[in-house]
């Protein structure tokens, strides 16, 4: 499968942004009922590609898609296509995939819908405490939409970065049968190791939200945090095709803070990947040495994971 190949880099970086301080860069650098309103006017970006402000009644307001067109849409239309969504990280945006891959020209032909929602400011896709209901906009509403507006079938993929990752592996094992596959790339997948939920704080943190807010206390709200955490929840994701991707961050060259924060995950994926096989539940792993919290590994991962998805989705590799 050719890789994806980069985006020129256009402005100052998040990640330059990052370095200011250590605190800040662990926070920045982990970014990594059903509404039935009818989609706002979509803003064309290019011949497949458009941004839908879709009104939201688990946000309480109006939130972004960016989504990618089957290559033959405007000439097909009896034809119902598969959907691949896609999930940022945190301090990033429903634009990251399109920013930082080449997502447009790799499904060209492919047939299928690419659907990119927002997750907001923290990139953590979850029905937060005391705030939105991140999971319901995407699992729900987003779909419905696209069922009736883009005609999309029932047949679903999911795959993120970062705390993407997170929402792809959350989502998929706490609405099982809603995807045919899941994939996390540097996800988080046990949200109450050790060290995890002062990461999960961090990120909450830096958009001056209250750490609270999210699912509570660590310990206090226990019952909560164990809901939310795609380790606990498992599984739900018997029968769903999974692949699972985390780097050791040790080792490399160059810039530290991508290697430090993949080490502080890899943990946490090592032990996802234990729960599973004690479940006998299958799934491609792909735990390696070294790597960084950052594109250059996701985009080959996302390569490496696409067969899985082209076959859960029905269409070419």
């Amino acid at each position: 499968m050719p890789d994806l190949p980069p985006k020129p880099a256009t402005g100052v970086s998040r990640r330059t942004l990052a370095r200011a301080t250590a605190a800040a860069g662990l926070a920045v650098l982990f970014g990594a009922a059903s509404g039935t309103a009818r989609a706002r006017a979509a803003t064309r970006l290019g011949p497949r590609t458009l941004d839908v402000s879709v009104p939201s009644a688990a946000l309480g307001r109006s939130a972004p898609v960016r989504l990618i067109l089957p290559t033959d849409f405007g000439t097909r239309p009896e034809r119902k296509y598969p959907v691949l969504y896609l999930l940022h990280g945190a301090h990033d945006d429903y634009t990251s995939w399109t920013r930082e891959t080449d997502i447009e020209a790799f499904t060209e032909g492919r047939d299928l819908i690419v659907a990119m929602p927002d997750a907001g400011p923290t990139g953590i896709p979850s029905v937060w405490r005391d705030g939105p209901d991140y999971e319901t906009f995407q699992v729900k509403e987003v779909p419905a939409l696209l069922a009736r507006d883009y005609r999309a079938s029932g047949v679903r993929a999911v795959a993120g970065v970062s705390t993407g990752g997170y929402g792809a592996m959350a989502h998929a094992a706490r609405h099982p049968g809603a995807f045919t596959a899941a994939a996390s790339y540097s996800g988080i997948l046990d949200t109450t190791a050790p060290g995890v939920p002062a990461i999960m704080d961090a990120i909450v943190a830096r958009e001056n939200l209250p750490a609270d807010s999210l699912w509570g206390h660590p310990l206090l709200n226990l019952l909560t945090w164990r809901d939310f955490n795609p380790r606990a929840r498992a599984t739900g994701l018997r029968g769903t095709a999974l692949y699972v991707s985390q780097g050791s961050g040790v080792g490399g060259g160059g810039d530290p803070l991508p290697g430090i924060l993949e080490s502080a995950l890899w943990p946490s994926a090592q032990g996802f990947a234990r729960a599973l096989t004690l479940l006998g539940i299958p799934a491609t792993t792909h735990l390696y040495s070294g790597g960084g919290h950052d594109w250059p590994y996701w985009k080959r991962e996302f390569t490496a994971s696409w067969p899985m998805l082209a076959r859960a989705l029905g269409v070419p590799e």
